[in-house]
């Protein structure tokens, strides 16, 4: 028998992943991306920045094949500033409905990015501000984000944490319809136990879904998320984990998609608690961590949670006969059950392609192998022409499928217009 509260996945891949220095994906990676994560049944994808004008296309095409139903059940929400022009801008020129809107709560970002301008009260008026056009523009779910939320107060006297204004941030959130608010460990500050009761004490004086977006700065991102999680469960309300696919992010990452839901099925005490999403198939996981790696142009290390090439590797004598007489010796979990099949045989000989400087005949061979009749050859080559360009690295099978069956979503995500608008 399971919680009577449930735990659910947001994916930041396509918001926080991609702000990883030095590296990024295409509009069409992130899309496919959203396509996967809706074929695992994530609950959301924070899939980008409303406010930014290069992501405007991209956001509405994804909406468009959300609607489609390509994506499954998967909501797709924006990120902007705790602003109401922010708002504005994401109802003026998107269609997006879900909305997460962020500012920071500790002293120490207050006054390092006001420069001593507002204090905390204007901090809750604006936050009030913000959720109250975004209730009036439309916006049909609304998160609000504590940014640095596990720095927000200094040790008091008796050496705990005083949660009194998170609190009060969450309550005016709530107050003016905000349905979660983000508990953000932004610089991977907090422990397992110091979350577990900053959570707990919030979800408790405030009862609202509380949001875990923890980073990794210390190793804890996947122990906070959970622990954080549990808290606000404990309190008797909904948690909502924030994770990345590969545990890509700023600096040293997010937590990791794969690690989150193993250590929510598999860990101690957690078996038989039913507490995570049940939509989740997470036999998804490795097709979804695999073209992640692919895209980012980042290999998945050998001992990464789940999908490393070592995960389910036995060198030791003791360990490699300890598995043979039974796997459960040496593994709380089979490759099957994230959907590793036997390893892929890659064809011999000639290998046909096509991309940004490919003609007819590459395209009907290779296009003919995945079993596609094509309705408009060259319409199909210019947009595989472009696509390659766009992403600047070979297709892979499902984006050409992608491409042949999604034409007029794929031409709007392809398409940045640099030209100025209000």
């Amino acid at each position: 028998m399971g919680d009577k509260n449930k735990i659910y996945i947001i994916d930041v891949t396509n918001r926080d992943g991609v702000q990883t220095a030095f590296i990024g994906l295409s509009k069409l990676e992130k899309t496919m991306l959203n396509v996967y994560l809706g074929e695992m049944g994530i609950y959301q994808s924070e899939f980008g920045f409303p406010a930014l004008q290069h992501e405007w296309n991209y956001l509405n095409a994804n909406l468009e094949l959300a609607e489609m139903g390509v994506m499954g059940n998967m909501r797709l929400e924006g990120w902007v500033r705790a602003a109401a022009e922010d708002v504005y801008q994401t109802v003026k020129h998107t269609n997006v409905k879900h909305l997460n809107l962020s500012i920071s709560t500790s002293q120490i970002m207050t006054d390092g990015k006001f420069g001593g301008r507002i204090d905390r009260s204007d901090i809750l008026k604006m936050v009030a501000e913000a959720v109250s056009a975004a209730k009036e523009a439309g916006i049909e779910s609304i998160g609000v984000n504590a940014e640095d939320a596990s720095r927000t107060e200094p040790y008091t006297h008796d050496k705990r944490y005083d949660e009194d204004y998170l609190v009060r941030f969450a309550m005016t959130a709530k107050e003016h319809g905000a349905d979660r608010i983000r508990y953000c460990d932004t610089l991977g500050f907090d422990r397992t136990i110091s979350i577990y009761d900053s959570v707990k004490r919030i979800a408790e004086a405030v009862q609202i879904p509380i949001e875990l977006h923890c980073h990794n700065d210390l190793g804890y991102a996947v122990a906070n998320s959970v622990e954080g999680a549990m808290g606000a469960i404990d309190a008797g309300v909904d948690a909502y984990i924030n994770t990345t696919v590969n545990g890509m992010g700023e600096r040293a990452g997010n937590a990791d998609l794969v690690s989150v839901i193993l250590a929510l099925t598999k860990s101690r005490g957690m078996q038989d608690r039913a507490i995570l999403d049940p939509k989740i198939d997470f036999t998804k996981a490795w097709k979804v961590c695999n073209y992640a790696a692919v895209a980012f142009g980042q290999g998945i290390p050998i001992n990464q949670v789940g999908v490393g090439s070592n995960a389910f590797a036995h060198e030791s004598g003791i360990h490699a006969d300890g598995m043979l007489k039974d796997r459960k010796n040496y593994e709380l979990y089979t490759p099957d059950e994230l959907g590793i099949d036997e390893q892929e045989i890659k064809p011999l000989g000639r290998i046909i392609s096509t991309g940004e400087y490919g003609g007819l005949k590459g395209l009907r061979h290779v296009y003919a192998n995945l079993g596609i009749q094509l309705e408009s050859e060259r319409d199909t080559l210019r947009l595989v022409q472009y696509a390659a360009l766009h992403n600047q690295k070979p297709l892979t099978n499902d984006e050409l499928r992608f491409i042949a069956t999604y034409p007029a979503q794929v031409e709007k995500i392809l398409t940045v217009n640099p030209k100025a608008f209000d």
